[in-house]
This record gives C-alpha cells, sequence and structure tokens, in this order.
C-alpha cells in the first residue's frame, strides 16, 4: 500500500467512517501513519501509530522513529527523565493539528508538518470537516538517520 493510494481510498468519506480496520491494519503493515481530527478536540492516528490524543483548540505533536513523544512531566526541567525527553524532542519532528485556522475556508481540522505526506478530506453533512494526512514512518526515521550522519 503506498500512502498516495492510501489518501485517495480516504478521500471523501464521511466524520465517523474515516478509515476501517482491515485499512488501518494494511496502514500498519505498510509503515503508513494516518492523521485525522475528531469532535472538537480529538486528533486519531492510525496504521503504524494508533494512539488519541487530546487536541482541544489543537496541539503540536512530536514524532520521531519510535512515535509519539510524549513529555514525563509538565514542569520539572532538572529530572533525569525530563534530560531523555528533552533529547527525544532533538530528534523529533513536528505535526501540528489546527483547530479553525483564521483566513482558511471554514475547515475545522487541518494539519501542518514539514514532514512528507499526502492529504485527505473528511465531510459531516456535506461540509468539509478535516484535510487528514497520510505519511511513511520512514520518512520519520530518514530524518534522524541523516541528523546522525551528520555528526
Amino acid at each position: 500500500m503506498l500512502a498516495k493510494g492510501l489518501a485517495r481510498l480516504l478521500d471523501g468519506r464521511e466524520y465517523g467512517k474515516e478509515i476501517t480496520k482491515a485499512e488501518e491494519q494494511a496502514a500498519k503493515e505498510a509503515g503508513l501513519v494516518v492523521m485525522f481530527g475528531a469532535s472538537d478536540d480529538l486528533v486519531e492516528v492510525r496504521g503504524a501509530i494508533s494512539e488519541e490524543y487530546g487536541a482541544y483548540n489543537g496541539t503540536t505533536l512530536h514524532i520521531n522513529p519510535d512515535g509519539i513523544v510524549e513529555s514525563p512531566y509538565e514542569d520539572r526541567n532538572d529530572c533525569e527523565d525530563c534530560k531523555l525527553y528533552k533529547r527525544e524532542l532533538e530528534r523529533s519532528q513536528t505535526i501540528t493539528a489546527v483547530w479553525c485556522k483564521e483566513g482558511t475556508p471554514l475547515v475545522p481540522w487541518t494539519f501542518e508538518t514539514d514532514i512528507p505526506h499526502e492529504i485527505f478530506d473528511i465531510y459531516e453533512d456535506g461540509e468539509r470537516f478535516c484535510v487528514g494526512i497520510v505519511f511513511y514512518m520512514s520518512d520519520v526515521t530518514k530524518k534522524w538517520n541523516d541528523k546522525r550522519e551528520d555528526n
């Protein structure tokens, strides 16, 4: 399965019916990640990563070759876990889930990232609800491998 083909397959789906279990499994086997917004406060991640993230008014996710990087603590800067977290962030790329971006036709959910990706539209009651993304985990890994080769 290719990212472009999966994006075409998902394009035009109705909210709540974005991806089937079989498509999610095929994406996982192909090393693809699918992201889309749900409700007004969730980001759904399917395929090579399968999670749900709170995103009220949008959020920024950090992703590296191991998956989504999550902070172990909120406000601790001197702890060993935080140092490890900061190292993980250094080898991460960001994906920003944007809720109701100003200056664009009303689309509740869009995503911004420098990871190469394909896009697809999800609709709710005939209105565009989300512009989701599909990308290869190997493109995230490639950035990390390129950084290591530079050192």
